[in-house]
């Protein structure tokens, strides 16, 4: 796999392009000398997780025959300073799946849990210095198993 970033500006504007044809712009805060016309790289990251396991329990619930009218995940990262340096890697991560149709929340629980401990390489990459864990809301109510 590869992705390649082109400088649009002389600040730090990018875009970038992997396999797909559709190019994602990544900038800096305007704090910094961006100019919002992108992207944060560690927005990126969460939207790539919450990508990942949305293609999962998306594919999960259609081999189950569950109708899934309206699918949203919010994923959310504290970070934390690495001493002695200006390193903020995330440490928690929460992603709320907000699912709603006919759809069965033990079926949703267990197609979330599959797609964290089974199929999400983002999940792999994250878990192992970030703890990442999930919660359902089936058509706006909380759902627990």
């Amino acid at each position: 796999m590869e992705v390649v970033l082109n400088r649009l500006d002389q600040d730090f504007h990018f875009e970038a392009k992997g396999s797909s044809p559709i190019p994602v712009h990544i900038d800096a805060a305007e704090g910094i000398g961006g100019h919002n016309a992108g992207s944060r790289p560690m927005e990126l990251l969460l939207m790539g997780l919450g990508g990942c396991t949305a293609i999962d329990v998306i594919l999960i619930l259609k081999k189950q025959r569950q109708v899934v009218e309206d699918f949203q995940i919010r994923v959310s990262g504290d970070r934390e300073k690495i001493e002695g340096t200006e390193k903020t890697p995330f440490r928690q991560i929460n992603i709320q799946f907000e699912l709603k149709g006919e759809i069965d929340g033990s079926k949703a629980l267990k197609a979330i849990q599959m797609s964290m401990d089974k199929y999400c390489s983002a999940t792999a990459q994250l878990e192992p210095s970030a703890t990442i864990t999930h919660s359902l809301l089936l058509n706006g109510e909380k759902f627990n198993a």
